[in-house]
């Protein structure tokens, strides 16, 4: 039983071929997948998936990417949308430092107004940080230390940055680039994560593990992810697969506890 905590199903990439993309992810054992939006728009048709797909979940909410004059609507949808009985976190949300798409100031001013709103609605918060992390971590312990728990999603930073995370209430998720020849230093954080903060997920359609690296990824290949953390913690893959899915439960409480051949 897979827990694919981060596969953006309603990108336009699985537009022609989504019912054998959730197919795929069902063959592979793929109980639960949380897709989050990445504005109001994505929010949106990450509501409806969850609404369709039984395994589905949704989070929802803006990223950095799109944090250039968001009107005052978007923020209000994204609290509305908050309220449904599916959507089980706000996000995907944070800093991005790379793109530059808003100024930092209005990055991090998006990103905090949309942790206010995780913490009035009680739901964990799905981060995206790139070239972004000393903020990133300096905005969750000013927001949403004793208020709000969630996830660092697609990591690739420290250890210390991840000690960090954890001691503020937040899990640590890997992907597609545990697997890369080129990512020691990721596989190197992933095996001294405790069990209790470990994550997996895809990032579909992003980053697809190896050997599908530069490949449409999608939700299947979260088994990939789960092999390779087995690898380099040195635990079965049932173990890893028991720890990432009790812990996408413990995370996104909304989620319903399923059963094997749900």
């Amino acid at each position: 039983m897979l827990f694919d905590s981060h596969s953006h199903l309603n990108d336009d990439q699985f537009a022609e071929d989504l019912q054998e993309v959730v197919a795929r992810a069902r063959e592979a054992g793929v109980r639960r997948v949380v897709v989050p939006g990445v504005d109001a728009a994505s929010s949106r048709r990450a509501v409806l998936l969850a609404e369709q797909i039984d395994e589905v979940y949704a989070a929802v909410g803006i990223h950095p990417e799109a944090a250039l004059n968001v009107p005052a609507r978007d923020f209000e949808e994204v609290e509305r949308l908050a309220a449904h009985p599916k959507v089980v976190a706000i996000g995907e949300i944070g800093l991005d430092y790379y793109w530059d798409a808003a100024p930092r100031p209005q990055q991090r001013e998006v990103a905090a107004r949309q942790m206010a709103i995780a913490a009035r609605c009680g739901l964990p918060v799905v981060i995206h940080t790139r070239d972004a992390m000393a903020d990133t971590l300096a905005l969750l312990q000013s927001e949403c230390r004793g208020r709000v728990r969630g996830v660092m999603h697609c990591f690739t930073g420290t250890l210390e940055d991840a000690k960090t995370a954890m001691n503020l209430g937040f899990f640590i998720s890997f992907g597609g680039p545990v697997t890369f020849k080129n990512a020691p230093d990721v596989r190197e954080v992933a095996a001294r994560i405790p069990d209790e903060w470990l994550l997996a997920e895809t990032d579909a359609p992003y980053l697809s593990p190896a050997p599908f690296r530069g490949k449409r990824n999608e939700p299947a290949r979260v088994r990939l992810v789960v092999e390779k953390l087995a690898e380099v913690r040195g635990q079965t893959v049932a173990a890893v697969e028991h720890a990432t899915y009790e812990n996408g439960h413990r995370l996104f409480q909304k989620v319903q506890k399923g059963e094997a051949g749900d």
